[in-house]
């Protein structure tokens, strides 16, 4: 018996989808399907991990599990532009998270290789980043040969069990899913991360560039670097908006008043929208109950706007 992801996801709530009822100024949420039937037709599929179970297990304050439909409130409010009308956009909807944080990442990782496998480009809307976890081993199974950026305040690579929001990128290089040659930590705050974890990236290999290091460099032009000299058959984009200061970013799980500007954020979800290589783009740790004027919600809601009008 076929194996049917409409069977193992929840279908998007029907108020999150924005109608100006004009058909001069069609917005996403008139343009971006959520019927199964139109699934198979789909390039870009949309994909909500309300939960935050990884993040209170870490110690962070809850909230981040009601993103994906905040965020979809504010993305489907955009018009449809010529670039994105390019693109078939599908809505599946949530991962179901009844169960421990194991058994819901079992889930999305099934779902999520199922989606991959199907051709499609997967935006995850989180959610813990935890999440990173099962969508980065979901893409190594089905394409091995894979880059993968998390742009994160922080390295994530805590030695904690039971697993949490924490520990993603170290479960999978010590799972095999992920080569530290082929990782790269941007964006990264060393006053909020151990020393020992520091020490366990750079024995690993991995390459961390702290966001002092970037700014010296330009943002822009160290990733766009990277994309050009390295070789790959997909890659993995990790956001977590915590790697953007409070200012433009007040409704995260763990706040700082320096990091990556709005302007930059945007800019780098371009460049990856920009990379045909791109299967995976991530957005993590927006906790709406901290945010103001929906300022984070409205942020992650461009970032996807600005990848989906690069894609070429």
């Amino acid at each position: 018996m076929n194996w049917n992801v409409f069977d193992h996801t929840l279908r998007p709530d029907p108020d999150v989808f924005h109608s100006r009822d004009d058909a001069l100024d069609r917005r996403l949420g008139e343009v971006v399907d959520h019927s199964p039937e139109c699934y198979g037709a789909a390039d870009v599929v949309i994909l909500g991990s309300p939960q935050d179970a990884g993040v209170r297990r870490n110690q962070g304050r809850a909230g981040a599990g009601e993103a994906p439909d905040a965020i979809r409130r504010m993305l489907y409010r955009f018009p449809e532009t010529e670039k994105i009308g390019r693109h078939a956009l599908f809505d599946l909807g949530d991962v179901p998270v009844d169960g421990s944080l194991e058994e819901i990442h079992r889930r999305q990782r099934r779902i999520v290789r199922h989606v991959l496998a199907d051709g499609k480009t997967v935006i995850v809307l989180g959610g813990g980043n935890d999440i990173s976890y099962p969508d980065g081993r979901a893409l190594a199974e089905v394409i091995p040969d894979c880059l993968t950026f998390n742009i994160d305040s922080h390295l994530d690579v805590r030695a904690d069990e039971p697993r949490n929001s924490g520990t993603p990128y170290r479960q999978l290089m010590e799972g095999g899913f992920l080569p530290p040659a082929n990782f790269y930590e941007l964006a990264v705050k060393e006053d909020v991360n151990a020393p020992a974890y520091r020490r366990y990236v750079d024995q690993k290999g991995v390459h961390v560039f702290t966001l002092e290091e970037m700014r010296r460099r330009n943002p822009e032009r160290l990733v766009s670097t990277i994309l050009k000299e390295r070789r790959a058959d997909a890659i993995f984009w990790g956001f977590d908006l915590d790697a953007v200061r409070t200012v433009d970013a007040p409704g995260v799980s763990a706040t700082y008043p320096i990091g990556l500007t709005a302007d930059e954020i945007c800019t780098l979800a371009r460049l990856a929208g920009g990379d045909a290589r791109s299967r995976i783009l991530e957005i993590s740790e927006v906790n709406p109950r901290y945010d103001v004027d929906r300022r984070t919600c409205r942020l992650a809601a461009m970032m996807i706007i600005y990848f989906l009008g690069a894609r070429p």
